[in-house]
């Protein structure tokens, strides 16, 4: 069984464990930065992405974290976790963690009063997915080796990169749990294939 952490510092962390357990995986909340040697996969949830920042850095979570995905283990970022995890931050000098090869504006479809809820098409995961999206973020562009995995409005809201996968929308705030079994089995094909090297 994949063990799936999610970083408890902000955000919506128990519907995220809530998800993960549906799926018949084990989920920890992640609130020390030893926790992440136990883990075959990580999700950052969405919240606010200053504060989870701030956060990150009075924990010291900031080199384990970059250390967890360069040892090959999957990350999935989700709206203020895809922001953490994006290679480069539109109108920004520095990245967060700068592992995936994207660049993410952040609010790109406005403010919290003007959240939706979308029907997308999201490749090796759903025909059909209603995806919620709060004060998203979109990915502006993808780098090399990076693959789209879902549009909205001409805007890429979903990519995979190696094994790094972030969404712009929440998938923890519906009964749809399809994306985050797509992600344990990322985390489950990495524990393998890690065991095996």
């Amino acid at each position: 069984m994949a063990k799936i952490g999610v970083l408890g510092l902000q955000g919506a962390v128990q519907e995220h464990v809530r998800s993960i357990e549906e799926n018949g995986a084990e989920a920890v909340v992640v609130k020390w930065p030893e926790q992440l040697a136990e883990l075959d996969g990580l999700i950052l949830p969405g919240g606010e992405s200053t504060t989870m920042r701030r956060l990150i850095d009075r924990y010291g979570f900031m080199e384990p974290l970059r250390e967890f995905g360069k040892s090959g283990r999957p990350i999935f970022g989700t709206c203020a976790g895809l922001i953490l995890l994006a290679g480069e931050v539109a109108g920004y000098d520095e990245p967060h963690l700068g592992l995936m090869n994207i660049v993410v504006e952040r609010n790109s479809f406005g403010r919290q009063k003007e959240s939706f809820e979308a029907n997308l098409l999201i490749k090796d995961v759903a025909d059909e997915y209603n995806a919620v999206f709060i004060r998203a973020p979109h990915i502006v562009s993808t780098g090399e080796g990076t693959e789209v995995l879902a549009e909205h409005d001409g805007r890429i809201v979903a990519a995979r990169d190696r094994h790094y996968l972030g969404c712009s929308f929440h998938p923890e705030l519906t009964d749809d749990h399809r994306i985050t079994r797509y992600f344990i089995g990322m985390a489950e094909e990495a524990k393998a294939s890690l065991a095996n090297s």
